[in-house]
């Protein structure tokens, strides 16, 4: 989803409380790796890899000037030959520390084994946040380590995938780097002229 479809989904989403929400979240997002010396850590559950959002971040990252956006994706499965940035495991969590910020997307319920690792994480200093959804509502587990969480309830007009944009989106246009006056308009007049050559992406 490109700059112009978040812009396109923001109007049919105004005067609903999803763009309110959505920029909470990607300020307390935007903040936690602002304020931190370590980086942003991204996980999903074993049966959805949140590869989007990765790449949104990173691209959002590049544009904002905030290169602690930029996140390392945490793999539950690293296949043979992966690059390296691609090549990180379960194991990274546990190695988290004071200053970093885990982000969990639970699609379907983040599991045993990634609640145990994210409350390694969380005993060890790092920041968590949450994105998930739920048919029968948040997770709990889940949202008692976070820090703070957003959660998609089945009833919803959104899914993940949608509040993932939007998230992403929102955490990049509120972090301009210094000295650069571009707002998310002047940024999407711009992309809206040069879609076909979109910044280069390491995902």
């Amino acid at each position: 989803m490109d700059a112009v479809r978040v812009a396109l989904l923001r109007e049919v989403l105004a005067g609903t409380e999803w763009l309110q929400d959505t920029r909470r979240f990607a300020g307390v997002l935007r903040t936690s790796v602002a304020r931190d010396d370590g980086g942003l850590l991204l996980v999903g559950t074993a049966e959805y890899e949140p590869w989007h959002l990765a790449a949104h971040l990173d691209d959002e990252a590049a544009w904002s000037g905030l290169s602690r956006l930029s996140p390392t994706l945490v793999r539950h499965r690293v296949p043979p030959r992966s690059p390296a940035h691609l090549s990180v495991g379960l194991g990274r969590l546990e190695a988290a520390r004071r200053g970093e910020t885990v982000l969990v997307v639970a699609e379907g319920g983040p599991g045993a084994g990634l609640l145990e690792r994210v409350h390694d994480a969380r005993r060890c200093g790092a920041t968590v946040l949450a994105l998930d959804d739920a048919e029968e509502g948040p997770d709990t587990d889940l949202h008692s380590l976070a820090h703070d969480a957003l959660s998609v309830p089945a009833s919803s007009v959104m899914d993940l995938d949608m509040v993932q944009h939007l998230v992403s989106a929102a955490a990049g246009e509120n972090s301009p780097p210094p000295g650069h006056g571009r707002r998310f308009r002047d940024r999407l007049s711009r992309l809206a002229e040069q879609l076909t050559a979109p910044p280069p992406t390491r995902w």
